[in-house]
């Protein structure tokens, strides 16, 4: 009988390779020149901090007593997704970068002037912005109706980036996604458990009506 731990590590070196490969595919093959120009920029700070800020001032400005609990749960979930991440789990797996490993390293494209430091798994990109997007769509979803979808589109985006540009594999953006959206829902439930949900009635103007 073949031993387990064999059969174990039989299978981790084969979804290794299985990502790697999917990597090369969308790093490699499937590309466009948009995408090129796009990406580069997309998955900075500058275009998506922005939308977050915006986020904030309209807690601020609408969301009367339960702005406060609203914007430190919304704090809460950036920390926690970014320093379990990036302070726990990169340092545990300490997988190292597709543009900084050497079987692959020659072989990708790399979008960026330079290969990013620190370690691969999981994409904080994907756990920290998948984090806020189920924190808003469970906390905001009384409000925003079928916009709040729009949320996982745009952490979705960015995610991919993070693999298009050639700094994370996609089993980094899977599980990355995966660990976020836990910490978001986790957050939401306690935000709705000792604040409430925030709904119309929380607002102080026709915002609700003017999103719907």
């Amino acid at each position: 009988m073949i031993p387990l731990l064999t059969v174990l590590s039989g299978f981790f070196d084969w979804l290794i390779k299985a990502d790697q490969e999917l990597f090369l595919l969308l790093n490699t093959v499937y590309t466009h020149p948009i995408l090129d120009s796009i990406y580069p920029w997309f998955r900075e700070g500058n275009t998506w901090m922005p939308l977050y800020l915006f986020i904030i001032v309209l807690a601020l400005v609408n969301f009367k007593q339960k702005a406060f609990a609203f914007i430190l749960f919304a704090v809460l979930t950036v920390v926690l997704t970014d320093q379990i991440s990036s302070s726990l789990i990169k340092p545990f797996f300490e997988r190292p970068r597709p543009c900084r490993d050497p079987y692959l390293m020659n072989q990708i494209r790399m979008l960026l002037n330079g290969c990013s430091g620190g370690y691969s798994f999981t994409s904080s990109h994907a756990t920290n912005h998948f984090g806020f997007a189920i924190y808003i769509m469970f906390t905001l979803s009384n409000i925003i109706g079928k916009w709040k979808y729009a949320f996982l589109v745009w952490a979705a985006a960015i995610a991919y980036g993070q693999v298009y540009v050639g700094v994370h594999y996609p089993f980094d953006i899977f599980f990355g996604a995966l660990l976020g959206s836990f910490i978001g829902f986790v957050t939401a439930y306690f935000h709705n458990k000792t604040a409430g949900k925030i709904t119309s009635a929380d607002i102080q103007n026709n915002l609700s009506h003017g999103i719907q």
